[in-house]
């Protein structure tokens, strides 16, 4: 009889298993947003990890294998993926999860972008057409994220249509509560001066109201020379920054010399979740990157 029941509860787990959204989410950002969201209902491979590079990604044969079981595929867009995801998608031979089917998802379709170019050249860098993709960084695109995301993952599984529903307003009502509370923690850094050493930063910059100065790449995406730095140290001294906020997957050389030479400090933050062994999950990983910025101050 416990053999039985045993057996039974195996079969009962497995066909929940089987029953739950495969989600292909092409960074640890969406990732996590899928599951907050999707609960139980939902089986989440995030294809990349926070160290590494989200705009240089091999299409490997792990994740065209994953690709190929999906139901849902959660992407940046705004041309972030566009080195890798579009070889994946293609090449996965799924075709609920092509471009232009409910399987497949674009979180920029859903916020406002900023630093969308006039024109685009190859002579300016990795400029991204749709503009800068690295939205992930103000909470508040998340709220709009997640609410589509929520209503996509009801298209695809409306049998559990109300468990997505729950799932985004519980994970809302934790984010609108936590905003005002992360806005307050940041208020010293209104108004402060702070360099980068790529666009990474744009949004969260902008929602906590510090001041971009300098960037340490050249162009997007170019590695900087040891005279274009220098130039960058010059400025620094005519308009001192307090800070230099490198994400936790970039080469720490640019940031680390000029911090030297400068005399302040580069702080790193997790840019998305994992970044840092604090930044957890979506809540922690605000927590960290404020926590950061105030500690550069110290």
């Amino acid at each position: 009889m416990k053999r039985l029941l045993a057996l039974l509860c195996l079969l009962v787990s497995a066909g929940a298993a089987q029953a739950a959204v495969k989600v292909f989410a092409t960074l640890p950002e969406w990732g996590a947003l899928a599951q907050e969201i999707g609960g139980d209902q939902v089986k989440v491979y995030t294809a990349t990890h926070a160290l590494q590079d989200p705009h240089r990604v091999d299409a490997k044969p792990s994740l065209l294998a994953q690709a190929r079981q999906a139901q849902l595929v959660v992407a940046t867009g705004a041309g972030l993926e566009v080195g890798w995801l579009p070889v994946v998608v293609r090449d996965s031979g799924n075709a609920a999860i092509q471009v232009g089917q409910p399987g497949y998802f674009e979180a920029a379709a859903y916020v406002q972008r900023l630093e969308v170019p006039a024109a685009v050249d190859r002579i300016h860098g990795d400029v991204h057409p749709g503009g800068n993709p690295h939205f992930q960084l103000d909470p508040r695109n998340l709220l709009k994220v997640g609410e589509a995301l929520a209503a996509r993952l009801a298209d695809i599984d409306r049998a559990n249509a109300a468990a997505y529903a729950a799932g985004y307003q519980a994970f809302a009502a934790k984010m609108r509560a936590a905003i005002p509370r992360w806005e307050k923690m940041a208020a010293p850094l209104r108004g402060v001066p702070v360099i980068v050493q790529h666009k990474s930063f744009s949004y969260l910059i902008a929602w906590l109201g510090m001041k971009e100065v300098a960037t340490l790449e050249p162009k997007p995406g170019v590695e900087p020379t040891s005279g274009y730095l220098s130039e960058v140290l010059a400025r620094q001294r005519a308009q001192p920054a307090r800070m230099i906020l490198r994400a936790a997957y970039q080469n720490e050389g640019p940031s680390a010399w000029m911090a030297r030479e400068a005399k302040i400090p580069a702080v790193v933050l997790p840019f998305t979740v994992g970044g840092t062994p604090g930044a957890k999950d979506l809540f922690s990983l605000f927590d960290d990157t404020v926590a950061r910025l105030l500690k550069g101050l110290e």
